[in-house]
């Protein structure tokens, strides 16, 4: 009897404790994915590296993965994976780099290590085929459900929007396009000193093309009224032809060609400045223009790099997730 009564009062001096313990929630885990097409090319990779490091400054304690969604470089730099030689040619390439994976594998890897709250942000353009698919991935995870909730294999898992916006009034694009237009600053300075018309060549989309890039043009020229800026595909519109239509009716002799892209690799390396003559600046040449290529990616501009900073954070602050 008195074994009973001392066991229902430690069971009476314990409840608190067992009510506060039950109300403790164990901690939960979260992470960033950096979603980058990706780059087979070395000189290439630290543009990419870059908004890496950007996003570990910002959330010191929250781990950061980064994943290519394209099939054929992930394949490109697996093959490399044991070739010693060009290993020990590109110190710059980081180790992971051999192995990297693609975003469903990474955020496998993410969840079985006991994070179930993901924030992914894109290193893409538009609102475009690359982008849907990603969204479509998110939308398949989430869309699991088990017997017992505890065991869906994420709580949440939220997607940025790209560097030129999405649709919506939730972000309105034409903000994306004008915070852009204002990073684009140093390219325009460079320009105007040289005397020169700025030219973008973006990627595009052959079978989704929108007014975006029309649109950032106009916004460029408004912007910085004291030099032209044109914009054009490798796919899509606007394409070369019209981009050099507009630069013989302004009468323009000297070009400062870019990227419009997150980094300056394959497209700009062959596409833009590459010898054959159905390159940009073959192109441009044959038209009488002198043309200055400049082989760096939107990805190292530190103003653009905080451009996917912040749509990371509205991603996560929509979604109620802290990073830290």
């Amino acid at each position: 009897m008195r074994g009973s009564h001392f066991l229902i009062c430690l069971t009476l001096l314990l409840l608190p404790c067992m009510d506060a313990f039950a109300m403790k929630k164990s901690p939960e885990k979260t992470a960033i994915v950096i979603a980058a097409f990706g780059t087979s090319y070395p000189a290439a990779v630290g543009a990419l590296l870059a908004i890496l490091r950007d996003v570990e400054a910002r959330y010191p304690n929250t781990p950061v993965q980064m994943a290519f969604t394209s099939n054929i470089i992930r394949k490109k730099w697996h093959g490399r994976a044991a070739d010693q030689n060009y290993r020990a040619a590109h110190p710059e390439v980081p180790d992971y780099f051999y192995r990297i994976k693609s975003l469903l594998g990474t955020l496998a890897d993410l969840q079985d290590s006991g994070h179930k709250t993901i924030v992914v942000q894109p290193t893409l353009l538009s609102h475009g085929e690359e982008y849907l698919d990603v969204q479509a991935f998110i939308d398949g995870l989430l869309s699991i459900r088990t017997v017992k909730e505890r065991w869906r294999p994420f709580d949440k898992i939220a997607l940025g929007r790209p560097l030129l916006g999405t649709w919506g009034d939730k972000h309105p694009y034409v903000d994306d396009l004008k915070q852009l237009a204002e990073a684009l600053a140093p390219d325009a300075k460079q320009a105007q000193a040289t005397g020169a018309t700025l030219v973008y060549m973006g990627h595009g989309n052959e079978h989704l093309s929108t007014g975006l890039y029309a649109e950032l043009e106009e916004l460029m020229l408004q912007r910085y009224p004291q030099l032209r800026t044109r914009i054009g595909l490798v796919e899509g519109e606007p394409s070369f032809s019209r981009v050099l239509n507009k630069l013989q009716r302004d009468n323009t002799a000297r070009i400062l060609l870019k990227p419009m892209m997150v980094v300056a690799g394959d497209h700009a390396t062959n596409d833009m400045i590459g010898p054959d003559s159905d390159s940009w600046k073959s192109q441009l040449e044959a038209a009488g223009l002198k043309v200055q290529p400049v082989m760096q990616g939107l990805g190292d501009n530190p103003a653009v790099r905080q451009l996917f900073l912040n749509h990371l954070q509205d991603a996560a602050t929509e979604a109620g997730i802290e990073l830290r």
